[in-house]
């Protein structure tokens, strides 16, 4: 694990032992990068500079932590990185953070990680992003705790879902093709190191191809801290039953 912030962690409370992660809370000025990843930013303003080299900052020093020799990590399908071979993993920015998270493919199908302002969503995207069952449920959840952005937690966990889903080389996923189910959280207030949940998110389209079957259902986290929403999936891959031999008959 490799973290830099003052206060406490983050994504360390979402994620499984075996994900290396790290985090920022503040811009660094300059960051150093490799001349490959400085070209795709090129002809980027400097606010999209500053996330990009940011967060390949965490990414780098997740990837030093699972004991990966520093290369650069460049864009593959549809812009999301391009992890190094047997590696998965998942890039988050939002005003005031950066986050990255990391891990063997032996160990795991794929990553996703998402963080956001803790705040409702802005008028006109909630529609866009709450199907079905999910209204009635985010009004439940609502009156029960009022202290929650919902809608923004569902938002952020269907991200989190996009981006296991996409690393693992799923077709183009909308809002409408995965119902998330937050759960609330275990005790009424929030403590110290903020509130921590579970959602479970299941997926309404086939799942892609792949040596190892992609499940239908996922289970996440969330967690809200100090004005900020994070939401985490970790897909372990399945481990294979243990090899039995045929016992041998006895005359």
């Amino acid at each position: 694990m490799s973290v830099r912030r003052e206060g406490g962690l983050l994504l360390g409370a979402l994620l499984p032992d075996r994900v290396r992660w790290a985090e920022e809370t503040h811009e660094h000025a300059p960051v150093w990068l490799f001349p490959e990843e400085e070209a795709l930013m090129a002809r980027a303003v400097p606010g999209r500079r500053g996330e990009f080299a940011t967060g390949r900052l965490c990414a780098h020093r997740a990837l030093a932590a699972l004991g990966v020799p520093a290369s650069p990590l460049l864009r593959g399908r549809r812009g999301a990185p391009a992890w190094p071979e047997g590696t998965v993993g998942s890039i988050t920015h939002c005003a005031g953070y950066r986050g990255a998270a990391v891990a063997r493919s032996a160990r795991f199908l794929a990553l996703g990680i998402d963080a956001e302002p803790h705040a409702p969503l802005p008028s006109g995207v909630h529609e866009a992003v709450v199907f079905g069952a999910e209204e009635a449920r985010l009004r439940e959840l609502a009156a029960r705790r009022p202290d929650i952005a919902w809608d923004r937690l569902l938002f952020s966990a269907k991200e989190s879902v996009y981006k296991a889903w996409s690393g693992y080389g799923g077709a183009w996923l909308g809002f409408e093709d995965a119902e998330v189910r937050p759960c609330p959280p275990p005790r009424a207030r929030t403590a110290p190191s903020g509130t921590v949940g579970r959602f479970r998110a299941r997926l309404l389209v086939p799942s892609p191809a792949g040596p190892s079957p992609f499940p239908r259902v996922l289970p996440g986290r969330w967690l809200v801290r100090e004005g900020l929403l994070l939401t985490a999936v970790a897909v372990p891959r399945p481990v294979p039953p243990p090899h039995r031999t045929a016992e041998k008959e006895h005359p």
